[in-house]
């Protein structure tokens, strides 16, 4: 970048921030009255492994393939094309045919999705699923030390542990540059399934789209010179995963399995933004600050956030003050980091507040962006005790909610804008 260019982002920047001086949040919906009672409930945690085994589709790969020097999860996270070969995990896979896989066209906005517009992007998909207690179909292997349950190999359909029931569908989207099977999200889609979910997640891809890391997204300059790119990335996210849904209720192996009128969702950091995308928020588009809806699929009936990126006060997600949530009705729980930097709670607070339906706001004292292992019992009860309230509608787990103070044990996890969901009876 010229100093020119430099000096032009820092002025722009500075304008930015002036305009949003004394501006405050506000907004609907967030049911925090004086005489609405404190939640002082502590909770015991939910197991993490629910009563189900888990099996997930074919992702079978060739790691054969993987060039000298490189690291696999680089396939799996996607490369971009700038300095080096792109690399994506197609490049990998042994048995693409049997592989889910979401291929669709960027809508030709182009300050949505820049230079993608228009052209045909690809998604591989990986589905987990609740299956039978002696599926003989034996774990897949991967380089990194974990593995893929009783995946399927071949055109084998999936075993459920019940043929005859419709599963509760979640579309999971993992963070930013990641992918379902790096770091330990593999294991956090088995939880999901091993408790009734038919869990459905892409391949994002990220680095495919910009090549900016995590430790940017505080970096003003940084963040505001890839800005077309970043935008791109941040808008086919939302459209890979009703992709990813549209594939499996018309796939012939698994359309007779999920249910259809059941689905939810969890996003962790930019996944956390990519489920309110997907149900209808504005994304920021420019540095000014306006914002323009990506999509609205009203089949995602809840979803849950960890450490969920709302943005920076320099760019937020949804617009100029969170003004892209204003009509969303997605009932939505956050799960945030007291210290996150990167995806800083106050962002999603505010944002919390312009939420015209069901929320909850769960901070985790002292921790930063990324998973607190600490902290384990209290996110995936939180998580499945929203899930259960909002998408399978289980009116204890709604009960619950109003006066859950907190989960016992783990990491010190509260209550910062409480359940202001239907009162069950």
């Amino acid at each position: 970048m010229t100093l020119s260019m430099r000096q032009g982002l820092l002025a722009l920047l500075s304008s930015v921030t002036l305009a949003m001086a004394g501006c405050g949040g506000g907004g609907g919906g967030d049911g925090d009255s004086a005489d609405t009672p404190t939640p002082t409930v502590v909770v015991p945690a939910l197991p993490i492994a629910g009563p189900y085994a888990v099996a997930c589709s074919n992702v079978a790969q060739d790691f054969s393939k993987v060039l000298p020097g490189d690291d696999v999860q680089e396939y799996w996270e996607g490369v971009p094309t700038t300095g080096a070969a792109q690399r994506y995990v197609t490049d990998l896979l042994a048995d693409p045919a049997n592989t889910l896989t979401v291929r669709l066209v960027a809508p030709r906005d182009t300050s949505l999705y820049g230079s993608f517009a228009g052209e045909e992007v690809t998604f591989v998909v990986v589905a987990c699923y609740p299956t039978l207690g002696g599926n003989p179909r034996p774990d897949f292997p991967l380089p990194t030390g974990k593995a893929v349950p009783h995946m399927q190999t071949g055109a084998e359909a999936p075993l459920f542990a019940d043929e005859a029931v419709r599963y509760p569908m979640l579309v999971f989207s993992h963070g930013y540059s990641g992918s379902p099977l790096s770091n330990d999200y593999i294991a956090a889609l088995a939880v999901f399934a091993s408790h009734g979910y038919v869990v459905v997640a892409p391949f994002h891809g990220d680095p495919r789209f910009t090549n900016l890391k995590v430790e940017d997204f505080g970096d003003a300059v940084t963040v505001l010179s890839h800005l077309r790119d970043f935008t791109a990335l941040q808008a086919l996210r939302p459209l890979a995963l009703s992709g990813a849904i549209d594939l499996l209720v018309a796939h012939p192996q698994w359309r007779g399995h999920v249910d259809a009128a059941r689905i939810g969702g969890f996003g962790a950091s930019m996944g956390g933004e990519s489920v309110m995308l997907m149900r209808g928020a504005g994304l920021t588009t420019s540095a000014g600050l306006s914002w323009t809806q990506v999509t609205n699929d009203p089949r995602l009936m809840a979803a849950v956030g960890y450490v969920p990126y709302f943005g920076q006060p320099f760019l937020p997600a949804f617009g100029r003050d969170g003004h892209g949530l204003d009509n969303v009705t997605l009932p939505y729980l956050a799960i945030g980091g007291g210290a996150d930097t990167t995806a800083p709670i106050y962002m999603t607070e505010q944002g919390l507040g312009r939420l015209a339906g069901t929320r909850e706001l769960v901070e985790l004292s002292g921790v930063r962006h990324g998973f607190d292992e600490a902290s384990t019992n209290d996110i995936f009860t939180w998580s499945l005790v929203f899930l259960d309230a909002e998408v399978r509608g289980n009116a204890a787990a709604r009960r619950q909610l109003s006066t859950m103070a907190s989960v016992a044990g783990g990491g010190d996890d509260h209550v910062i804008l409480r359940y202001n969901g239907p009162a069950a009876p």
